[in-house]
């Protein structure tokens, strides 16, 4: 089947040799061209059993690779289970319009950073107030920038807890439904990041120059303010092992996984994508190599990015304190993490063996010792 990696080898050259991109970007669409070929080296494993030798080549790691995703979503998800509690969760999403994508492009990670801050703040505060919980509540956020038809469509993903801990120590349940109403998330998050948008500055490249004319400027966020922001909440979770599940599909999910390349044909790129504007109809679309090249940049986030974001209880300060009190408050069970290598944690998750050996069925490929 045809894969990313087959669509930059043979048309990455070209564009990247017509466009003027950033060097993390070019240093991405390196890494995917060369991922596990022997440009990047191989390694030999050696079977600890019958002495079977097997040599692979390595990964490029990048977490804009669809080829590199499975371990780093094995390994965060096997973190993750000593962080859920045995309450519902729901899965809340955070929108902007349309028209802000092309300042969010040009400013992704002021923009970004600010999407994080509105969604945070929105929450919290929310969820503080006694009209809703009056709680101090925990939750997990993930970024993501793509459609299915890969055009630039920025979004929150949350996944927030039926309850939280109130002011006196003690766990508020939350009612079955969204304990805050979508229309109060949707004004308190436009209101927020219209305002942070305020603060900051931001650059206004030539296509959106005339936004550097302050009277241009207030016509834009005016028309912010006239439209409605999607808020949606999904229903909760089924129990926590679910929660879990959820959260690897969506943490490491990257623009387009090979499995949606349908075809590359004389400088044409055909993909399958699901149209949720007309009953999640399953649907083809074909482009042109470079324009499909040009949607996938779109989502490659700026280095050192952090798109997982853990706010609320599950923040740095006092978590491990405040976790306890929550797992013992809401009778969950305390597991033990172990400290064991990513294949083990693999085979723990997935419930497959990755290094059994293929000849002899009985044992494992092992990396010998450097001498």
């Amino acid at each position: 089947m045809p894969e990313l990696q087959n669509i930059l080898e043979q048309y990455g050259k070209q564009y990247k040799e017509k466009h003027n991109l950033p060097i993390y970007v070019k240093k991405t669409l390196n890494a995917i061209e060369k991922c596990r070929t022997a440009e990047l080296g191989a390694h030999e494993d050696i079977c600890d059993h019958c002495g079977h030798k097997k040599i692979s080549y390595n990964s490029c790691r990048n977490r804009h690779c669809p080829k590199c995703q499975t371990s780093a979503k094995e390994k965060w998800i096997y973190n993750q289970k000593f962080n859920v509690l045995n309450v519902q969760y729901f899965h809340v999403v955070f929108t902007i319009p349309d028209i802000l994508n092309k300042v969010v492009y040009y400013n992704q990670t002021k923009m970004y950073n600010i999407m994080f801050k509105a969604v945070s703040e929105t929450l919290q505060e929310l969820a503080n107030d006694k009209k809703y919980l009056g709680a101090q509540i925990g939750f997990t956020t993930i970024l993501h920038t793509w459609g299915q038809n890969l055009k630039d469509h920025p979004h929150i993903h949350c996944i927030v807890p039926a309850g939280g801990l109130d002011s006196l120590g003690k766990w508020q349940n939350s009612k079955k439904k969204f304990f805050i109403p979508v229309k109060v998330l949707s004004k308190v998050f436009r209101g927020k990041l219209i305002y942070y948008m305020k603060q900051e500055k931001l650059d206004f490249c030539k296509e959106i120059e005339e936004l550097k004319i302050s009277q241009e400027f207030d016509k834009f966020i005016s028309s912010l303010y006239a439209k409605d922001w999607i808020v949606y909440c999904k229903p909760p979770f089924k129990n926590a092992n679910s929660v879990i599940e959820y959260l690897g599909r969506y943490t490491h999910r990257v623009a387009i996984a090979n499995s949606r390349i349908l075809n590359i044909d004389n400088g044409k790129v055909i993909f399958k994508w699901r149209d949720y504007r007309d009953n999640n109809e399953m649907k083809t679309m074909v482009l042109d190599a470079d324009e499909f090249i040009r949607r996938f940049i779109l989502h490659i986030l700026p280095p050192r990015f952090m798109k997982i974001r853990h706010f609320g209880l599950l923040g740095n300060r006092n978590k491990t304190k405040k976790l306890t009190l929550c797992k013992s408050l809401t009778n969950t069970k305390v597991l033990t993490k172990e400290n064991i290598s990513p294949l083990k944690i693999l085979k723990k998750v997935s419930g497959k063996d990755f290094n059994l050996c293929p000849v002899c069925g009985i044992g494992h490929l092992i990396r010998p010792s450097p001498a």
